[in-house]
């Protein structure tokens, strides 16, 4: 079964008490959700390995450690996930990034790819799947079954606020997806929002709403 992380580190839980608030600008609510993407980075990445390199200083050898093993990417889920894409490249200037766009059928009510573009060794890549909200499951568990199709291997999930059903869904249908969030909340109203939430993420960071 797959590990879920919540994230209990007092800047996010700060910064995330802002990211709440109704009142909170589209801009404030854009630069929060970069800098907790920012501040999840550096601990999703935390077990990522390193080797043992040697670096001449102006004064001596140096004996340091660089991030060794697979390349990461970095794979937003439209449309709201593009909101955490910045604080994580600032993080890992050298990552690749990809999109997978998806829509819900109104009649099946199933997830429906509607774009997919990835770098072309994304196979060989460890994936992170950023999106501000892990509500129901169903988009985070297509988007995995999507990267698993092209041959994906290494992949985690990386949301700000989840809900008790999409952990259940995600493991589930992934077991083997470790989830790192920043915060678990109550559970899903009627509408498919997570209670107490954030409201839509995608509204909030585009100011579409």
């Amino acid at each position: 079964m797959s590990t879920v992380h919540v994230f209990e580190h007092p800047l996010i839980q700060h910064k995330l008490s802002i990211l709440r608030d109704k009142n909170t600008s589209v801009k404030e609510f854009r630069e929060l959700i970069s800098e907790i993407s920012m501040l999840m980075c550096y601990e999703v990445t935390r077990d990522l390995p390193l080797e043992e390199v040697d670096v001449e200083t102006p004064v001596a050898t140096a004996h340091c450690k660089r991030l060794a093993g697979k390349k990461l990417a970095i794979v937003p889920i439209l449309r709201a996930g593009l909101g955490m894409v910045d604080g994580m490249v600032a993080m890992i200037p050298s990552a690749k990034v990809g999109h997978i766009g998806l829509y819900r059928d109104p009649e099946t009510l199933e997830p429906v790819k509607y774009y997919f573009k990835m770098p072309p060794d994304i196979d060989e890549r460890e994936v992170i799947v950023v999106d501000p909200m892990l509500a129901t499951g169903g988009s985070a568990v297509a988007a995995v079954n999507f990267l698993k199709e092209v041959g994906v291997k290494h992949i985690r999930i990386m949301d700000i606020i989840a809900a008790p059903e999409g952990i259940a869904a995600m493991q589930k249908a992934h077991p083997d997806v470790d989830i790192y969030v920043a915060a678990l909340d109550d559970h899903l109203n009627d509408h498919g929002y997570i209670v107490p939430g954030l409201g839509d993420a995608g509204d909030r960071i585009f100011g579409t709403k």
